[in-house]
């Protein structure tokens, strides 16, 4: 399937993590979200992220590797690539951003 997701991530309590070039990011106590889109597999891309022992390709994969952090909710449905893009767009009218978080391939401004 093809498609985008949004895995809902719980963070226990103020921490400081290294995701990658982007160095350390603070992440306040609180639930985020994170939207990606995998055009093949998207079942696979979830499970994928869901693992525990993972080789890190991307920014959630620094984030979720920190013992104070879980996912408790993913949404995905069938869907082009630049749905990511507009529902990305879309959550920065009423959330937040991480600022450069998981949009490294595009021009928006956080993924998360």
């Amino acid at each position: 399937m093809k498609g985008i997701y949004l895995l809902v991530a719980k963070v226990k309590k103020r921490i400081k993590v290294k995701i990658g070039a982007l160095g350390k990011i603070k992440f306040n106590k609180g639930n985020y979200i994170y939207i990606g889109s995998a055009q093949n597999n998207l079942e696979r891309r979830i499970e994928r992220h869901l693992r525990n022992k993972k080789k890190k390709q991307w920014h959630i994969d620094y984030l979720l590797e920190n013992l104070s952090v879980e996912v408790t909710k993913v949404f995905y449905k069938k869907a082009k690539k630049s749905e990511e893009y507009e529902t990305a767009n879309e959550l920065l009218k009423t959330e937040i951003p991480v600022l450069s978080f998981g949009c490294s391939d595009c021009k928006c401004k956080s993924h998360y």
